[in-house]
């Protein structure tokens, strides 16, 4: 993805926070990866970006390993 002026629209990123539901693989691992790809991709801090992870107790979809669940929230604030 192409960096992006996040400042364009009247609005910059203040953070993000994000959770994956998942049994398999660990996150853990690869938290700092992911962190650096999205950071450069908006133009924001690593800081400024959460990323954790929690299983389904073996429930549904997710639980049986046929998914995943990714939930983020951007707080924004005018410029």
């Amino acid at each position: 993805f192409p960096s992006h002026d996040n400042n364009s629209k009247g609005y910059q990123i203040v953070n993000i926070d994000s959770s994956l539901c998942l049994e398999a693989p660990k996150i853990k691992p690869h938290v700092a990866k992911m962190q650096a790809c999205i950071a450069e991709t908006l133009n924001i801090g690593i800081e400024d970006i959460s990323i954790k992870a929690t299983t389904t107790e073996k429930m549904g979809f997710v639980g049986r390993e046929e998914g995943l669940v990714a939930y983020a929230t951007c707080l924004l604030a005018a410029k």
